[in-house]
């Protein structure tokens, strides 16, 4: 692929968009430029879990002859753009596996309700990402799809659950992409890959699954850019009358923001409990010294998380979304994957005063941590503690960061304690690269339903440091 193309496969969606409108970039040149990224990427990063490139052509041509009539008031927010969306979100005569042999023959009758408002947008799924099985776990490996890796060094994990999302956005095989967050698995591979991701507050973005009703659940956008990902959430949001869990009224975020000149924004590196290494730690402060150098007041806090709060965390998952695992994988354990079986058997340690207590520990949680949101206009943290977890990782395997044993599941990764404070949005942005070669991140964390705080604190972060602007940040092939 010529260097030419390569810049036009890591070209802000926003852009891509423009130039369609002006003419000077046709819906099936861009769409051609990804699928021969994606032709090299593809046997080493292993991102996509279906194509429909052939498919995806015949709507790019119908999207440049709508552009060429010049009419610019049916032409729609997307039209043209290719949209990966994650192998575990339906769409109507679609396969969706959800990563797992159980579901190696589904046809999907119906189309998720977010997914829907992205094709009336006029979007192209152009691919379906991959994801670990039943979505449950930190990294995108499964016994249907094999590993998915992060483009920077094929080694280690690319994240997950939407892993597949985060590494097509990283090597330049799709602009915007899906994800879906129950513990993490939007932030987590937008950190592992050097991408954005929001997690948006509980019932900002319609479902149409059972899981639309779990206030730890959420869909939403992941992006190279926060503007991107401002594009994407704008057109995912608001009441939808099949969502009754849905907010109302539909938020509008806005494409440009104020300074942070003035700001409070409090920060942890350790929510008071996790490991960091020294990477994640170096990167972080470099991040935080550039908000003092817009003329933010730092303020160092005690988050309050502990043993006792994350125990509880996983005891809710473990119990509910491990509890419909393990009915799955009853019914015939040979097809199950190792981490479909991790999260079957620990439902089976949990009771349900331990789904309770999960509660009650909401509860203090939100209590402590909730002064210190509306005290500040937002609050800063590392996405991930460790970057180094293998793509193929197995749940007895062994992780240890600064010399400690930590939980594999979830003690690399410091996102669920944002899920248990439901209605806060938080954001995912890059915060550099680390020594070892691999990108880290930080969470931008607000007040509930105040999600235009992490935007504001992303953008000028963005606009201080370009993270994709430049080739040393693609990944090499």
């Amino acid at each position: 692929m010529s260097a030419l193309d390569l810049d036009l496969c890591y070209t802000a969606a926003t852009d891509v968009l423009a130039r369609f409108r002006a003419g000077t970039l046709s819906p099936v040149e861009y769409l051609d430029a990804l699928i021969a990224r994606a032709e090299v990427a593809e046997p080493k990063v292993n991102a996509f879990a279906f194509t429909f490139f052939d498919q995806a052509r015949e709507a790019a041509r119908q999207a440049e002859q709508r552009y060429a009539t010049g009419d610019e008031a049916s032409l729609r927010p997307l039209e043209g753009l290719p949209v990966a969306v994650k192998d575990e979100m339906d769409i109507a005569g679609q396969p969706m596996t959800n990563g797992s042999l159980y579901l190696k023959d589904n046809v999907s009758t119906e189309t998720h309700f977010s997914v829907q408002r992205l094709l009336d947008a006029g979007a192209i799924v152009h691919a379906r990402t991959t994801t670990p099985e039943f979505s449950c776990s930190g990294t995108a490996d499964s016994r249907i799809h094999g590993t998915t890796r992060t483009p920077w060094n094929g080694q280690f994990t690319c994240g997950g659950s939407s892993g597949g999302s985060g590494a097509a956005l990283a090597v330049g095989t799709a602009p915007l992409a899906t994800g879906s967050d129950i513990g993490g698995s939007i932030r987590i591979p937008a950190a592992c890959c050097g991408v954005v991701g929001f997690k948006p507050p509980y019932g900002r973005n319609p479902d149409n699954t059972a899981f639309a009703y779990d206030m730890y659940a959420v869909m939403g956008p992941m992006a190279r850019t926060v503007g991107d990902t401002i594009l994407m959430q704008n057109i995912l949001c608001g009441p939808h009358p099949l969502d009754n869990a849905c907010i109302r009224p539909k938020m509008q975020l806005p494409q440009s923001y104020p300074s942070v000149k003035g700001l409070k924004i409090a920060w942890s590196m350790d929510l008071g409990y996790f490991q960091v290494d020294a990477h994640v730690r170096a990167n972080t402060m470099k991040t935080l010294e550039v908000l003092s150098d817009l003329g933010a007041e730092l303020v160092e806090v005690d988050f309050g998380w502990s043993a006792e709060a994350d125990r509880a965390t996983q005891n809710y998952l473990d119990h509910l979304f491990g509890g419909y695992i393990a009915e799955v994988v009853a019914t015939d354990p040979s097809l199950a994957s190792p981490w479909g079986l991790y999260c079957a058997e620990a439902h089976g340690h949990t009771t349900g005063m331990d789904f309770y207590n999960a509660y009650e520990m909401q509860k203090t949680m939100a209590h402590h941590v909730g002064p210190i949101l509306e005290d500040s206009y937002a609050f800063i943290c590392p996405t991930m503690g460790f970057h180094e977890i293998p793509a193929d990782q197995h749940p007895k395997d062994a992780v240890v960061i600064n010399g400690k044993e930590v939980d594999p599941l979830y003690g690399w990764c410091m996102c669920h304690p944002f899920n248990m404070l439901g209605r806060c949005p938080v954001l995912s942005v890059p915060s550099g690269m680390g020594g070892n070669g691999l990108p880290t991140g930080i969470q931008i964390v607000a007040r509930h339903l105040d999600d235009e705080r992490v935007f504001r604190v992303g953008k000028a972060l963005e606009q201080a440091q370009p993270w994709l602007d430049c080739a040393e940040r693609r990944p090499v092939l």
